[in-house]
């Protein structure tokens, strides 16, 4: 290639970078990878959570022990497949080279058994290469307990649904009987024998017992309604007091303070809040709502119950004001950002018309700065929703004995604790004694934890667009 056609490439290379085209195919890609990113996780908790709610096959399955040689028969659910290596395979089972021949894989798949009261462990890993036979039986029955999980036989003589449970006996396969009383079955069912009607109405079922139904078995089990009536009446708390203190606050910084050290301290004060951990929130509400405030609470007002606490322990009112003051600043910021975007034109219309400051900013200034207050608010929710660690020291558990709304006097009762979605993931995903049982609950509680938190975004998103046209034309006069 000659010097002037290389001059004339390096020319052409330059004249595309300096058009911008660059920066433009770098931001669009940015954004698809955020996207394709934000996709591939709502589909691959989607698909676990949702998964484990269709009524899988029931198999039976004949294994030789490949260190015990002796054949055993399983019944079971298959929740899972995987594919180990050679050096797995031998420390797993004890065999020597010779024993296990050429192959450098291995596949294996997790077999829930249940029965977890009389064989203790209720899932099991079988390598599929010492596998004999597997069926699956039409009469195989699983039975949903209200303890121990779930229960698994077979039985010729099971009863349809919304009969008598009382003598039902499921035989085991490898031998023996095991009876269930109607005391503690939740529901039954026999998968091998289902139509696809019957799949897609227990399919349906299963979620809206997920959704309606207490936990169980150290909340492995069951549903997660206290969870989420927790989770919904925490944030509505939270925003009736997060709403007013934060607008207020944002209408005297722009509004009527002066400019001048102190405002400009606030106002760097304020975006430091919006970077402080939220763990450190949670100190602090611990300390000062519970211990301060709670505390002085009790000795003016409940003197008769001391030392047991009321309200000087951690609760559900004093976790809506950490969060309060934890989503302050996202509030604060949006308001003073909407106010901004008023016209003066518009500010000295209503004066000259005779309306005062405090009318000017109520039916003028505040209407075209709705967008943005509204967007502060539904991120300020958002946030709160999602929010785990300061919930931990100051109001929310494991399980709790009773929801914070009941037909007691005076019915909302702000002291008690209470559950909380993003909590019951953490608790279900690393303190469950058995965490194969807990991976359906914890799918499921996580899907429905960002399902909640993007339906609040995009809500934020759709609700600042919607009030943005019907103000565009103010905004730019």
């Amino acid at each position: 290639m000659s010097g002037r056609a290389i001059q004339t490439s390096a020319s052409s290379v330059g004249s595309w970078f300096r058009s911008g085209d660059p920066w433009i195919w770098l931001t669009a890609s940015a954004v698809a990878i955020a996207l394709l990113a934000m996709l591939g996780l709502m589909a691959l908790i989607g698909v676990r959570a949702l998964a484990n709610f269709w009524p899988s096959d029931v198999v039976q399955i004949t294994y030789t022990d490949p260190s015990q040689r002796s054949a055993t028969v399983y019944l079971g659910e298959v929740v899972e497949r995987e594919t180990i290596a050679r050096s797995q395979y031998m420390e797993a089972t004890g065999l020597t080279v010779a024993d296990v021949g050429d192959a450098a894989t291995f596949d294996r798949l997790l077999l829930k058994t249940g029965n977890r009261r009389i064989a203790g462990a209720d899932f099991i890993w079988l390598y599929e290469r010492n596998i004999s036979a597997l069926t699956r039986p039409v009469d195989a029955v699983v039975v949903e307990r209200r303890e121990w999980g779930n229960a698994y036989g077979l039985s010729d003589s099971t009863p349809q649904n919304g009969s008598s449970l009382d003598g039902l006996v499921l035989w085991l396969p490898a031998g023996g009987q095991l009876p269930v009383a109607a005391t503690d079955v939740v529901r039954f069912w026999q998968p091998n024998a289902m139509t696809l009607t019957d799949k897609l109405t227990h399919y349906f079922g299963g979620i809206a017992r997920f959704l309606t139904e207490y936990p169980r078995e150290a909340n492995t089990e069951g549903g997660v309604y206290p969870a989420i009536f927790g989770t919904v009446l925490m944030v509505m708390i939270m925003s009736v007091l997060v709403t007013p203190f934060g607008v207020l606050a944002a209408l005297y910084l722009h509004e009527y303070a002066k400019p001048g050290p102190i405002v400009r301290f606030t106002r760097i004060a304020v975006n430091n809040l919006a970077g402080v951990p939220s763990i450190v929130y949670g100190v602090f509400g611990l300390g000062f709502f519970v211990y301060v405030i709670g505390g002085s609470i009790d000795q003016l007002f409940f003197d008769d119950r001391l030392p047991a606490p009321t309200f000087g322990t951690p609760g559900l009112l004093w976790a809506s004001l950490t969060l309060a003051l934890l989503t302050l600043p996202v509030v604060v910021v949006s308001t003073e950002e909407g106010l901004s975007r008023a016209p003066r034109a518009l500010r000295e219309g209503s004066l000259a018309l005779g309306a005062t400051k405090a009318e000017t900013l109520w039916r003028v200034v505040l209407p075209v700065a709705s967008p943005s207050i509204l967007t502060g608010i539904i991120l300020a929710v958002a946030r709160a929703a999602g929010e785990v660690a300061p919930l931990m020291l100051v109001g929310v558990v494991k399980l709790a004995p009773a929801l914070p709304v009941d037909g007691e006097f005076p019915f909302v009762h702000l002291e008690r604790k209470f559950m909380h979605l993003g909590f019951h993931i953490y608790d279900v995903g690393f303190q469950s004694p058995n965490i194969e049982a807990a991976k359906p609950v914890l799918f499921a509680t996580a899907l429905l934890l960002v399902s909640i938190v993007l339906i609040l975004n995009l809500s934020a998103y759709a609700l600042r667009a919607r009030l943005e046209r019907r103000y565009r034309g103010v905004q730019q006069s």
